[in-house]
């Protein structure tokens, strides 16, 4: 079997998801697991392994971060109901003053996207969005740009967002480390993202029409958690798993032995994740009615049914992937190509510009990659990082009218069709774009 054989019949499930997905609005779950069939079948696997090659896949990527990725949505669930959200913007708003309002929301949108999926999160905040451009005067746009472009910078960067988090799996990457490298390529992601809405989205005079002031907003909520409280959840669990990647370096900061066992352990993003979940729930007031705790993580694990549907799908049609003899039909093409980093990032840009999806991209684009890894050399610990990065900064580029999340910024910023491409596409281009420069620079430096 030839290695153009086996790269046409990619290709064309490729090409089959992206008609599926976007033309004919069917769930990626059933489109990627289709496609992880026909990959396998026309690839040549026997068909008695084939099934238990998808099962092994699903169950795998489940196995390994299915948990984390419940406890994410569950946090994000408990941030949205007590009004935590309302608090980390009044918080970030006091530290950075009025006058800079629109930097407030990208923050906002930065650090409530680490647990939370972009669109939701735009949902979230869109009220507090409109009551802080009504009470600063800016136009909306400027503002929703601003919060849109904070979200996607750690949405596709930053574990425990699922998409990277499903990347970091599927590459094998050290997940403390795609968290660190990730929050600190994501800082000036979030403030070009900022410089454009104040130089581009100006331009768009949208008043702001709230249709709550932020007075009302907290009056709605009763008493808000503290700030403390309200970041703990998320900030908690990421400096334990910061903490265990930091254990595990090679120069053995904390020694070998009980110390190290102790952050390994309460380092690993399931208990990280639980603990944060744990975090999450003192901040419910106690004046809820009975049950209120249930039925809010309910909600939260209904939430994230849909997410790990995908995942695992998307680890199904990995393992088939990485099954093939890929590797070895594509590897000398692309050590030739020397193209490093921009591979994977090409792949992820063309997926989520053609599909729209931006974690689907990932997911894809992670499991075509991974077999390819030790043949393009990206064998290091920083090497799968940067690897992980590329395919987020690829994801980013570009959100149009295919996305979801480009209708929902729009829908809820009262934006035109036309203004929505000048700011939000504009806007996800532009970052995109950036990132990919950013680690380009760091695997010169590092790889």
């Amino acid at each position: 079997m030839t290695g153009w054989y086996l790269f046409l019949v990619i290709f064309i499930a490729i090409v089959g998801m992206i008609v599926l997905i976007s033309k004919f609005k069917w769930h990626p779950f059933i489109v990627l697991l289709l496609s992880a069939y026909f990959v396998g079948l026309l690839g040549g696997l026997p068909v008695d392994s084939l099934v238990t090659t998808i099962t092994a896949g699903f169950g795998g990527i489940l196995g390994s971060i299915g948990i984390v990725i419940i406890a994410g949505t569950i946090i994000g669930t408990i941030l949205e109901k007590t009004g935590a959200a309302l608090t980390m913007a009044n918080s970030i708003l006091n530290i950075v003053g009025k006058k800079r309002a629109p930097l407030t929301m990208s923050l906002t949108g930065a650090v409530v996207s680490i647990p939370v999926f972009c669109d939701s999160g735009f949902v979230i905040l869109s009220p507090i969005n409109r009551a802080l451009a009504e009470k600063s005067g800016i136009s909306l746009a400027v503002m929703a740009t601003c919060l849109s472009s904070g979200l996607y910078a750690t949405h596709c960067l930053v574990p425990p967002t699922p998409g990277p988090i499903i990347m970091a799996g599927t590459l094998n990457a050290d997940l403390g480390l795609v968290i660190l490298v990730g929050f600190a390529v994501s800082i000036p992601v979030m403030l070009i993202g900022y410089l454009y809405a104040i130089k581009i989205s100006s331009k768009f005079d949208i008043p702001a029409n709230p249709e709550v002031s932020l007075e009302q907003l907290v009056e709605k909520y009763g008493k808000l958690p503290s700030t403390l409280k309200s970041f703990a959840p998320i900030l908690f669990p990421i400096v334990l798993i910061a903490l265990k990647s930091i254990a595990d370096f090679p120069s053995a900061p904390f020694g070998d032995g009980a110390v190290k066992a102790f952050f390994s352990f309460i380092g690993n993003p399931v208990t990280a994740l639980i603990l944060g979940v744990g975090l999450a729930v003192t901040i419910i007031p106690k004046s809820e009615p009975k049950g209120t705790s249930f039925s809010w993580i309910s909600a939260g694990i209904s939430s994230s049914a849909g997410i790990l549907a995908i995942t695992g799908a998307g680890g199904a049609f990995g393992q088939v992937l990485r099954t093939l003899p890929l590797a070895d039909a594509l590897s000398g093409s692309l050590v030739q190509m020397n193209a490093g980093l921009l591979i994977p990032f090409i792949i992820a840009a063309l997926l989520k510009t053609a599909m729209g999806a931006s974690t689907v991209a990932m997911i894809v684009t992670s499991a075509m990659i991974a077999p390819l890894m030790a043949d393009m050399g990206m064998t290091s610990e920083i090497a799968k990082v940067l690897t992980v990065l590329a395919i987020g900064a690829g994801s980013m580029t570009v959100s149009h009218a295919n996305d979801s999340y480009f209708w929902v910024v729009s829908q809820f910023s009262d934006m035109d069709t036309a203004t929505a491409y000048k700011t939000q596409t504009g806007v996800t281009l532009v970052q995109g774009v950036f990132t990919i420069m950013i680690l380009l620079v760091l695997g010169a430096l590092f790889i």
